[in-house]
């Protein structure tokens, strides 16, 4: 058999793709169909306008076709170094925005400027997969930080686990997968913290657009430097549904960016021509579609919120964006009683083994007692029938 790097053999599955397995070659009744509740990803292509611009894009323009910038189209970086420096009131510079093939290529591409065999990085519990998946994949350590039921990380118990090693915090807000928003004081105290220890804060806001909160959701941007410490990430996925068109963005230093682009040029090249077009194109015209996007995720937010409290048993810890993160009441691990929702309920959730260290594993449960429930593709009609199959579950 031909050598594979223990590094790669070391991470888990990916999820999703783990969860599709459970229900590949299924048949599911009409009168009580699957409801899919385990990806973040919206299922409705982009709205027509959006659509026909990048369709028009591939007939008129031929450099649609072609290699485009490793570091993006500069007319989107432009515009997001506009838009950002407008809704955050602070400065960015056009030379201090890259553009990616997907918000996981951003992470992928700063954290390898970063960090490397080693070196640390501190995640807190419930981290976003794929973000540990490129740890293990790196050699890099994963140093775990632990939330309560508010699932909300502390600086001081982050300060706690700096070492030598460690090279960055990275934090996801609106949170995949707890749901919960960070408020603008604890993304300020994690950036201090960082600024102090010389290490560097990731901050992937790939859900911002679907906060319930009014505002900016940080200061950051205005802070001199801001540069030296956050890097900041960013989707274009969720926002206009370009899922499959792959374009996301990084903002940080120029230098670190000259790194970056080392990166992107050996892995993609450039990001999808297309899918810039598309993005740029949203950001200039769909700002009020947008906008009533974010309300409807909200009355979906709540409509789960109401249903759940019908439900004996269960409690949401989390609920925001795409997300909600809820502890069973089960006496079973998580990965058990996710399939059982398949098997009796006709839900398709992922468990909280997938998002942290089990017990065994030095996790100190919290992982086996939660689900993640990616409701933003269900209705309200949807998510209230969701709720009576897990209450006829726990009856």
């Amino acid at each position: 058999m031909q050598p594979i790097n223990p590094n790669m053999v070391s991470t888990f599955a990916p999820p999703v793709m783990e969860a599709r397995r459970w229900i590949e070659g299924r048949d599911f009744p009409s009168a009580r169909p699957l409801v899919n509740l385990s990806q973040a990803a919206p299922v409705d292509p982009p709205p027509d306008s959006l659509a026909r611009a990048m369709a028009e894009a591939l007939i008129n323009l031929p450099s649609s076709h072609l290699y485009g910038p490793v570091l993006g189209l500069p007319a989107l970086r432009e515009e997001l170094a506009a838009q950002w420096a407008d809704a955050y009131d602070g400065t960015v510079a056009p030379a201090q925005v890259a553009v990616t093939a997907g918000c996981n290529q951003a992470f992928c591409a700063v954290m390898s400027t970063l960090a490397g065999p080693g070196d640390a990085v501190i995640l807190p519990l419930p981290y976003y997969f794929n973000h540990k998946m490129w740890l293990d994949m790196s050699g890099i350590a994963t140093q775990a930080l632990p939330t309560g039921d508010d699932l909300l990380p502390d600086p001081e118990r982050a300060a706690a686990l700096i070492t030598p090693s460690t090279k960055a915090i990275a934090l996801v807000t609106p949170n995949n997968p707890a749901g919960v928003e960070y408020p603008v004081s604890l993304v300020r105290a994690f950036y201090e913290l960082a600024r102090a220890r010389g290490i560097a804060l990731i901050l992937d806001e790939t859900y911002r657009d679907f906060r319930g909160a009014e505002g900016a959701p940080h200061d950051l941007f205005a802070e001199p430097g801001w540069d030296e410490t956050l890097i900041h990430l960013y989707s274009f996925s969720k926002a206009y549904r370009l899922t499959g068109h792959r374009v996301g963005a990084a903002m940080t230093s120029p230098a670190r960016l000259a790194e970056v682009e080392k990166f992107l040029d050996t892995v993609a090249i450039c990001p999808p021509q297309v899918g810039q077009i598309g993005a740029l194109w949203g950001m200039r015209h769909l700002g009020d579609w947008l906008a009533d996007q974010r309300l409807e995720i909200l009355a979906r937010r709540d409509a789960l919120t109401a249903g759940f409290q019908r439900l004996p048993g269960w409690q949401v810890l989390g609920c925001g964006a795409y997300f909600a993160y809820v502890r069973h009441p089960f006496d079973a691990a998580s990965d058990v009683v996710a399939k059982r929702l398949v098997d009796e309920a006709h839900v398709l959730t992922l468990p909280g083994t997938m998002f942290g260290p089990t017990r065994a594993q030095g996790g100190d449960g919290q992982a086996e007692a939660t689900l993640r429930i990616a409701f933003a593709n269900a209705d309200a009609a949807g998510l209230s029938d969701v709720c009576d199959r897990l209450a006829a579950m726990t009856s």
